[in-house]
């Protein structure tokens, strides 16, 4: 159970407000930037004064969190899609759907120079789309997976399990069993974005919280983390439209 109080600090000329959440759940401070605003988790043991103190510590991380989150709003927003289009690592890419003269109940999807080829069996019950997005979480964890061999090599840290999911809201997760987990849209993002979600959770299985540690860890990890943010910034809603696979073609 989570119970919310706001304070605020100040940092130069500037106020900062601030929520507090305090978790029976969590066993540390951390510190949130979201687009919304500040906030600080707050363990049940820990009292005011060591809230306080924490962000005073962390102020100067906190303005420029605030200051790059203020920066990707001006980020230019992409242009609505053309029907029969979907991104694929990070180009557009049309689709075509095509029906098989074999009478067989199954659906095959292919790459064909630059074009995403739904075949579906005469018989199929299957929709296209959804065919389509049984593909895509297939590449997703090709990709997934590639990435993360190259960079638990590096941190000598190694998940339990790999999950490839649907969030509705998330990109990824790094639970307290150490268990990743990531969403399949990943494989609509250019690769750059990939590496770095991929490198922000594994970085996670060797640090738990937002830290500056933490940060300078998936910068040295990933040069693009920078321009992984800002691409996520324009086009991660985008991404996790529910009608992104409404394909608006008919079969061929």
């Amino acid at each position: 159970m989570k119970t919310t109080t706001l304070h605020h600090v100040q940092i130069g000329s500037r106020r900062l407000d601030y929520r507090v959440f305090r978790s029976t759940a969590a066993k540390k401070l951390r510190i949130r930037v979201r687009p919304d605003g500040v906030e600080v988790v707050q363990p049940e043991k820990r009292n005011g004064e060591d809230v306080s103190a924490f962000v005073e510590r962390n102020k100067r991380w906190i303005l420029d969190q605030v200051r790059r989150m203020e920066r990707l709003r001006h980020v230019r927003r992409p242009e609505i899609r053309k029907a029969g289009e979907i991104l694929f690592r990070g180009t557009a890419t049309r689709v075509r759907v095509e029906a098989a003269r074999s009478r067989t109940r199954g659906s095959a999807v292919r790459l064909v120079d630059n074009e995403i080829v739904v075949r579906r069996g005469a018989l199929s019950r299957t929709p296209a789309a959804q065919s389509l997005e049984n593909w895509l979480r297939r590449q997703a964890r090709i990709e997934i997976e590639r990435q993360l061999a190259l960079v638990s090599g590096r941190l000598r840290r190694y998940p339990r399990r790999i999950y490839v999911m649907g969030q509705r809201t998330k990109w990824g997760n790094c639970s307290a069993a150490k268990n990743l987990s990531f969403n399949w849209r990943l494989i609509l993002a250019p690769d750059f974005v990939i590496r770095y979600l991929v490198t922000h959770e594994a970085v996670h299985l060797a640090i738990p919280d937002h830290s500056a540690k933490f940060w300078l860890t998936v910068q040295s990890l990933c040069r693009e983390t920078e321009r992984a943010k800002q691409w996520l910034a324009a086009n991660g809603r985008r991404l996790l439209d529910p009608e992104l696979l409404v394909l608006d073609v008919a079969p061929t």
